[in-house]
């Protein structure tokens, strides 16, 4: 006599029994990799868009099915247990198929349309890429360009974003990496600020200055400063810190103090003034996408056009060699970055 779990369902259908009863699914496994990103339920909460509570119920549940121990929950976070590495490596494998079949649709179109998702530094991406990535739109109408402009690295292997510009080297050895060229810094004041305090023109004379420091993942002038100025005779007023490049930018435009920017900056038509004193610094800027995007046209297209916007033959300030402001020509291609900030740049008073 069949029995009332059974349903009608034939026995040789039926799971054998010493399977387990559920198998556990694929968005538990998400949340036990987002968790452990995190490193704490408090952090993972709204990246998972669950509340602590309902992601530790998530989690305890993922570990009875399984029946082992995943983490080991402690004051300063959570850490995998044994076990749960294992567990863990296996859903990145999970993961990584996941974001391949999802990819996989794209293989197929022939046309340039639909979205594209740049991450890319802020200041790369609001002083340099704005005005040009209104043209390349133009030119390609059926695109849509998410452009986010922020200092943290976008993931590109968890598809965060199809193409990142960024400031720091990834490691992820299944990810394409190409140098875009090099950002060189060096300290600017505006006319305002020099009109009153005047420039100096020595390393120990920092001290005399106000200074406006930007603070963040992939760039921090404070730490660079500290590892590469000799020690003067009092420390150098920090009258801001930011860790956004277009508050430190305006910062530094409106007489805060001296701030460490791009020499891009004057070919831009920012009315500052280079500070001559040694402290140059140059950042590599990467270009970094998963290899399979290059087969999508959209991708491919936008590619293109970001190591165009880096082309050192047209732009050479991006290129290995400093070269000092006063030999940057203006660029006719671009609008003022004053034009950009129209209101939120001073008339530079005395």
């Amino acid at each position: 006599m069949r029995k009332p779990n059974e349903r009608g369902v034939p026995k040789m259908e039926h799971p054998p029994s010493d399977r387990p009863a559920a198998m556990p699914d694929w968005h538990s496994l998400w949340m036990l990799l987002e968790l452990h990103r995190c490193g704490s339920f408090r952090a993972a909460a709204p990246r998972v868009g669950m509340s602590f509570n309902a992601l530790r119920r998530r989690i305890s549940d993922l570990e009875e099915n399984l029946g082992v121990s995943l983490l080991v929950r402690g004051v300063s976070g959570i850490k995998a247990t044994p076990e749960g590495n294992k567990i863990l490596a296996e859903a990145q494998k999970m993961e990584a198929s996941a974001y391949q079949i999802v990819r996989a649709g794209d293989y197929y179109s022939s046309t340039i349309d639909g979205e594209v998702k740049i991450a890319v530094t802020e200041g790369l991406g609001s002083a340099w890429l704005v005005p040009r990535v209104i043209e390349f739109q133009r030119r390609h109408p059926r695109l849509r360009i998410d452009l986010s402009c922020g200092m943290t690295s976008a993931d590109v292997l968890r598809m965060e974003a199809d193409v990142a510009v960024q400031l720091t080297r990834p490691q992820e050895a299944d990810l394409k990496v190409v140098r875009l060229g090099y950002l060189h810094t060096m300290p600017f004041a505006s006319n305002s600020y020099v009109n009153k305090h005047g420039l100096p023109t020595k390393l120990e004379e920092f001290s005399e200055h106000a200074l406006v420091f930007q603070v963040s993942e992939q760039t921090s002038t404070l730490s660079t400063y500290g590892k590469n100025l000799p020690a003067l005779p009092r420390a150098p007023v920090i009258a801001i810190k930011t860790n956004a490049a277009s508050a430190h930018t305006l910062a530094v435009a409106n007489g805060a103090g001296i701030g460490w920017l791009p020499t891009y900056v004057c070919p831009l038509g920012m009315d500052l003034i280079p500070v001559d004193c040694g402290l140059n610094f140059r950042l590599d800027v990467w270009l970094t996408y998963h290899p399979d995007v290059d087969r999508t046209p959209r991708i491919r297209t936008a590619i293109d056009w970001l190591r165009a916007c880096f082309d050192v033959r047209i732009f050479p300030f991006f290129g290995e060699e400093y070269i000092h402001p006063r030999d940057l020509a203006p660029l006719s291609d671009n609008n003022s970055i004053f034009d950009i900030f129209r209101g939120f740049v001073s008339d530079q008073p005395d």
